[in-house]
Order: C-alpha cells, then structure tokens, then sequence
C-alpha cells in the first residue's frame, strides 16, 4: 500500500511538471482559458489511468502532449474558432454604437501569463514566448485548420524537429512540412489588427511611463490626456460586445457616453497573454467600494497605445486572474494613485 501510494504520489508530481507548459499549448490550440484547461485537465486524467500502458519509447512529455494534441483536435472537430470583434464585423462609427453581445464560445478569450508560460531562465526566450500567446498571434491561429495549428506551434512555437511531430501525429516528416508552409502562408496572408503590437520584456522605460500615463488618465477620466496616448487608428473592444471601435475621438466620444459608467474606476495591473494589461474596477453606488468591470489588455507600438480589450465577464475572468471581486472604497488612496 505505501509503494503504491508513493509511486502514485510521484507520477502526480511528474505529471503536474507539466501542467502550464500543456495549458499554454493547449491555450493556443483552442483559443480558450477554461477549454484550455479543461484539456490539459483530461490529458492529465488520461496518463494517469494509461500510464501502465507507457512503454518509455518516448519520452513522458512528449507522451503528454501527443495526448493533449488528441484531446485538443477531438474539441475541435466541430469547426468552432475563437476570434476578437474586429474578425467578425466591421468597425462601427460612434454615431451608430449598439451593444450587441455574441455567445461566450465566440471570443478569442484572456489568459492570465502565470497560467501558460512556464518560468525560463533566458530573457530572449521569455520574450518569445510572450509573443505567442499575444491576442494577435492567437486569433490568427485560429484562421489554421486544427492539425496545421498543432504543426506551426510544435514547430514554430515549441521549437519541435520535424521529426518528432510526425511521430506525434502519426504521420511523415514531408506531410509536417507542407502542412507548416502553409500554415506559414495563411498566417502572412493575415498580418492585420494588432499583429504588429511590439511590447518590450520587461517593459523599458517609455512604456513603463506610457502605462503610468494611462492610469493616471483613465482613473482620471481625463479624455484629453487619454486622447494623447492612443495611436490615431487605436482600436477598442468589448467582448462579449461585437461593437469595436476605431480612432481615438471615436472611443474617447465613446467613454464619455455608453462608457460614461467607467468614470472614477481603479485600475489594478496585471500580466495578460504576454501584454500589459489592468484589472477595471467600477464605483459600486450600491454596496460601497469598487466592484470589477472588464480585464483590459493594452497593445502598444511606437510609443503609443494601439489598442485596447475590455473583457467583461468578471464573474469569469476575476477568479481565473485571482482577483477579489470587491475593492473597499479608498477615495484618499485613488486620488493618491491618479
């Protein structure tokens, strides 16, 4: 009895290794947090009842993630793909503004850094990973068919041989090829919205400043300083609203306006799919304090902001980031913050 609780203890732990690296390929796959790690979370219960069956050929994470590769085409196979507002629709002019919502399965969904980039010791290396989890990155890949998308993030992501994916896809090493050249085509086919965001690692100096900037502005409400710090095609969005919006006056007329209930927000920061990003809370006239409003990601480029997401589901997104879905009222500490 205690050799096998140890043994299983032990698999436990050499499984769950490999938990936030198999989030954040399975994060890429689907293009969702929770499927994410519903995936990774199946592909651990899989193992784990298969393990006997494990012969060693390969090594344990390369056995891990032809099982989360499985589990990940098997979620796919219905032809669902995530994307952001501005893949669906075209830009609406503030004049004709509409909040219109789409289902949750729509978007292109946040995810928490933490949760899919594991801690590597090389900046560089760090850097790139950021890249491949940015909103951009992750909306064009769900442009790929599903089998092509595992080939461009084991190859191009993963930094896998050609070799080792066709023996995880049970297929050849010419088959990968093609099928990673024509990932590479569709993905250059769709360099648009955002694709160009360039976000140092860690922040340098300007942006750091930028940032500050933008929180003194926005918890300000002050649409002329926030007006300063977008790029003059800055792009808007409001999952699970398909509205977006395009141009600094159109999304500063639109904060004055539908968004006028974000005025007197906190912001608190945190790190979202390898960008920037803040924690929006709202005055909650009702209970007192601050409650949440939307996890916002900032894309920034030549020293501006490019864009900005707003994702509003914070009874989701909240707990995923491990945010309290209450702030105490501070008015002192805000305008010390401002």
């Amino acid at each position: 009895m205690t050799d096998g609780t140890a043994t299983t203890t032990d698999l436990d732990l050499r499984l769950e290794k490999h938990r936030t690296e198999l989030t954040g390929y399975c994060y890429r796959m689907l293009g969702s947090s929770f499927e994410a790690e519903d995936a990774v979370q199946d592909t651990m219960v899989r193992a784990w009842r298969s393990y006997e069956k494990f012969e060693g050929r390969s090594s344990l994470r390369s056995w891990l993630y032809r099982i989360a590769t499985n589990v990940c085409l098997d979620m796919l196979t219905a032809g669902n793909k995530r994307a952001r507002p501005m893949d669906l629709t075209e830009s609406t002019p503030l004049a004709q503004a509409a909040l219109s919502p789409r289902p949750d399965h729509t978007w292109l969904e946040p995810m928490p850094d933490a949760r899919v980039l594991p801690t590597v010791e090389d900046p560089a290396e760090a850097a790139v990973a950021k890249e491949t989890v940015r909103l951009a990155f992750m909306a064009a890949l769900q442009h790929l068919p599903p089998k092509q998308r595992a080939v461009l993030i084991l190859r191009e992501v993963l930094a896998w041989k050609a070799s080792e994916v066709a023996e995880l896809l049970d297929t050849s090493v010419a088959s990968v090829n093609s099928a990673l050249q024509r990932a590479r085509a569709t993905l250059a086919e769709g360099q648009q919205h955002g694709a160009e965001a360039a976000v140092s690692d860690p922040l340098d100096e300007e942006q750091q400043k930028l940032l500050e900037r933008y929180v003194k502005a926005f918890e300000g409400y002050d649409m002329t300083a926030l007006t300063a710090l977008l790029h003059e095609d800055a792009i808007m969005t409001m999952p699970p609203f398909d509205l977006w919006l395009t141009g600094h006056d159109d999304i500063a007329g639109f904060m004055t306006t539908l968004g006028s209930a974000c005025e007197g927000s906190r912001l608190l920061p945190v790190q979202v799919n390898g960008l920037p990003g803040f924690a929006q809370y709202k005055p909650d006239p009702e209970k007192g304090g601050y409650s949440p409003w939307s996890i916002q990601v900032l894309e920034i480029s030549d020293g501006r902001l490019t864009g900005f997401h707003f994702f509003l589901d914070t009874q989701r997104w909240f707990p995923l980031f491990d945010l309290p879905l209450h702030l105490e009222g501070e008015p002192d500490q805000t305008e010390e913050t401002v």
